[in-house]
């Protein structure tokens, strides 16, 4: 006990080293590298591992209640396929947006896996190890508050909206019942410890004009779909109603100077995914590509999902 008593008085130190340093480190997903995502355990090792920010993905249940899911069909990370066998939609997707808040807490969460059962990361935590449930939004949030009051620390959280358009279309509408969640929780006033990102600009717009205090963050995909986003002046249109990028960590390795235009504009930047089972064939270690991203291209914070690595990585600077 000792021993793991030192252990998180060191992380926390580091942590506070990063906070110091104006980076932050967020845990995707958690901390989904070792603990399924978007389950309470994976926020908590995450919390624990030293992130400044927890990230959960948002989608809706039947009921209108926020549950942290990645997609917006539940058979990828849950064993909803044997629970209700028989409430796929006719594309073979069995969708949050049709079960209610009771019907999704009696699945188990399990490490994500592809249409054939196998998983993405095989090295990680084991499939149909422990037991794992659906977290709600508000589950999460009181979470991280209640280790913010036991550790004295100012951990944040960085909600994702997961396809509001698709959602309105269910007669779910989300960004009026996030801001409320929200504000329920103290997350209302500037200088809070949130941010809300998302890859509708539609979305992020209507929050805007919502004059939510909360920042506001467009996320920049790869795809050709987002490349007026990759331009300065595709920059300059974001400025108008977000405070900053979450982009590809693709769009930065092709041109680092997508970093400073953003900068100029006042814009953060925090990229995404940095993995060390996913990790580009250029770098040795996830350390120096973190290293890169942080100190070469100087961005402001990076999704991971080893957050200690990221951590360490700012605390040895």
């Amino acid at each position: 006990m000792k021993r793991i008593l030192i252990a998180f008085g060191i992380i926390l130190a580091i942590g506070l080293i990063a906070v110091a340093q104006g980076k932050i480190v967020i845990g995707h997903r958690g901390a989904a590298g070792y603990v399924p995502e978007e389950t309470i355990a994976g926020y908590a090792f995450g919390y624990a591992l030293g992130a400044d920010y927890l990230e959960p993905d948002l989608v809706m249940t039947k009921d209108a209640q926020f549950i942290c899911m990645h997609d917006i069909y539940l058979e990828p990370t849950t064993d909803i396929e044997q629970v209700f066998p028989t409430r796929h939609r006719s594309d073979g997707h069995w969708y949050a947006a049709d079960f209610t808040l009771k019907e999704i807490k009696t699945l188990s969460v399990h490490e994500r896996c592809k249409s054939n059962g196998t998983p993405y990361f095989p090295d990680r935590f084991p499939v149909g190890k422990s037991r794992f449930e659906v977290p709600t939004f508000a589950e999460m949030i009181e979470l991280v508050q209640g280790l913010n009051k036991s550790t004295g620390r100012d951990v944040g959280i960085y909600p994702e909206l997961k396809r509001p358009s698709w959602h309105e279309e269910q007669g779910l509408p989300m960004e009026q019942a996030l801001l409320d969640t929200l504000s329920s929780y103290g997350y209302a006033e500037p200088g809070v410890k949130a941010y809300i990102q998302c890859f509708e600009a539609a979305s992020l717009q209507e929050l805007h004009r919502m004059e939510t205090k909360i920042p506001l963050i467009q996320l920049v995909s790869g795809s050709w779909s987002y490349s007026k986003m990759w331009s300065e002046q595709g920059l300059e249109t974001i400025a108008t109603y977000a405070d900053g990028i979450g982009p590809s960590k693709a769009i930065i390795e092709k041109n680092p100077k997508y970093v400073k235009w953003a900068h100029a504009l006042g814009l953060v930047v925090h990229p995404y995914t940095f993995r060390k089972d996913q990790l580009p064939s250029k770098y040795a270690s996830l350390a120096q590509e973190l290293d890169r991203f942080y100190n070469d291209y100087n961005v402001d914070g990076v999704f991971t999902d080893f957050v200690d690595i990221a951590v360490a990585v700012l605390a040895s600077h």
